[in-house]
């Protein structure tokens, strides 16, 4: 077999690339580069004729990456990301007077942990920038995946592909109700007792309802809640303004808990207490100098929570 070989890839042709699979065609690509779209066309042409293989199917609807279309856009992404680690290096000078912070979370922790990381470090280097997007929990390592976050913060309960997790640590499903429910005088719950009393719960599609319907499920027991609602918030204040019970963990619940407005439970029903916290960066990526400063605030802070195990 005669030696292949390696192939040089122009630093443009990958640029326009990448830009095609994010956009999902050549004319939208075209116009967020501001080139025309026969350069585009010609550059992913190229690239194609380089490599000996197609690295899009082209359909009415748009374009989509091949097999070896996708492992050129990770290469891209990651090229990406090294880009502007550099450029944010440059600008901060390791004294981290300048750059933007990127953190995917979903919603428990956007309500309180992180606002609160974020003003602590903020008066630490008021140079830098923060970029906080709330996604549902499937979706926060998938933003890290395609480059939209540095730092992705979520609940998990099992690993993923190219992600790295920096910091793991335990958090059961509490039930939470207000200090004068009958519910309160006991020190521990049971799902069966939570169902005689009017509840309000996350939808079937979260991590935390899906573990709450199986260990349902192991016992016979069916659950009919007063209240469905992705929005953690909506949960706590259904408790808080006396409507029921609800569930969290403790990271969301507990400026409420130190306030005694509200009272935490642990639930003994099996099952509850095998989903973690993740802080979750790309695997392989070294971050930038701002974003990684704050992910070690981020961990202090995590682990400062009461009951940590």
């Amino acid at each position: 077999m005669p030696h292949r070989q390696p192939a040089h890839l122009q630093d443009t042709a990958l640029r326009y690339f990448h830009e095609v699979v994010q956009c999902g065609s050549v004319s939208a690509a075209s116009l967020r580069l501001h080139v025309a779209s026969s350069a585009v066309s010609r550059q992913i042409s190229g690239l194609e004729a380089q490599l000996g293989t197609a690295l899009f199917e082209r359909h009415a609807r748009g374009m989509q990456p091949t097999a070896a279309g996708e492992i050129l856009a990770e290469l891209a992404r990651r090229i990406s990301l090294d880009a502007e680690q550099a450029i944010d290096a440059i600008h901060a000078l390791d004294s981290l007077r300048a750059g933007l912070v990127r953190i995917a979370t979903s919603d428990a922790f956007a309500n309180e942990l992180l606002p609160q990381a974020c003003v602590a470090f903020a008066r630490l280097h008021p140079g830098l920038r923060f970029e906080v997007s709330m996604v549902p929990t499937l979706q926060v390592s998938a933003k890290l995946l395609a480059g939209e976050a540095d730092i992705g913060l979520r609940f998990s309960i099992s690993p993923l592909k190219n992600i790295a997790v920096v910091h793991r640590q335990s958090a059961p499903v509490l039930a939470v109700l207000p200090p004068g429910h009958v519910l309160a005088r006991q020190a521990s719950l049971t799902l069966a007792e939570l169902a005689q009393h009017p509840l309000a719960l996350p939808p079937a599609e979260t991590a935390i309802r899906q573990m709450i319907d199986l260990a349902c499920s192991r016992q016979g027991l069916q659950l009919d809640p007063v209240l469905t609602t992705n929005h953690a918030k909506t949960l706590l204040n259904f408790a808080l303004h006396g409507g029921g019970v609800t569930v969290s963990s403790e990271v969301g619940v507990r400026h409420m808990l130190a306030a005694g407005s509200l009272v935490a439970r642990p639930l003994t029903d099996a099952g509850l207490d095998l989903r973690d916290i993740e802080v979750q960066t790309l695997a392989g990526r070294q971050l930038p100098a701002a974003a990684q400063a704050f992910l070690g605030l981020l961990v202090q802070e995590l682990q400062a929570l009461p009951g940590r195990r």
